[in-house]
């Protein structure tokens, strides 16, 4: 039974937390719980709408571990986004004399004006592979959260 005199979150709640992002063997992809906690606004993009749908209704002082399938994380992986790109259009985005090794995340110019990366999983000469899936697509990942603040 929730106690009515405890704050809850909201879907645009301002609040104080720590939250850790991990694999599923408990690999921290990101977390503040070593250092500051951090303070957000909800529904102005700073954490994933996922991430924030996971916050919704609980209670000022909670201490919960979410466990995410893909398909309620970063997606599945799509193959149709893993895409050759030529060496004109990788040395139009580069800086000058840039050298790319397996591995690289590579911001391109989106046509809209806006950015968006890519992976390079294979390079010759006239053609890069990139993989353009979030990396986290296709993982069951675990969010932790520590509720500390709402205001």
């Amino acid at each position: 039974m929730q106690n009515s005199l405890q704050p809850i979150v909201t879907e645009s709640a301002y609040l104080t937390l720590h939250y850790r992002l991990a694999a599923m063997d408990g690999t921290s992809i990101v977390s503040t719980f070593e250092e500051n906690p951090a303070t957000l606004q909800l529904g102005n993009g700073q954490l994933a709408p996922f991430l924030e749908a996971c916050l919704i209704g609980l209670q000022e002082g909670t201490h919960q571990t979410f466990e995410l399938s893909p398909e309620k994380a970063f997606g599945p992986r799509n193959p149709e986004l893993v895409q050759h790109v030529s060496r004109a259009t990788l040395t139009e985005n580069s800086n000058f004399g840039e050298e790319y090794v397996i591995g690289d995340l590579v911001e391109f110019a989106a046509p809209s004006g806006g950015r968006f990366a890519g992976v390079l999983r294979a390079i010759d000469d006239d053609t890069a592979l990139f993989d353009f899936n979030h990396p986290l697509a296709g993982q069951s990942v675990k969010f932790e959260v520590k509720i500390i603040g709402i205001l």
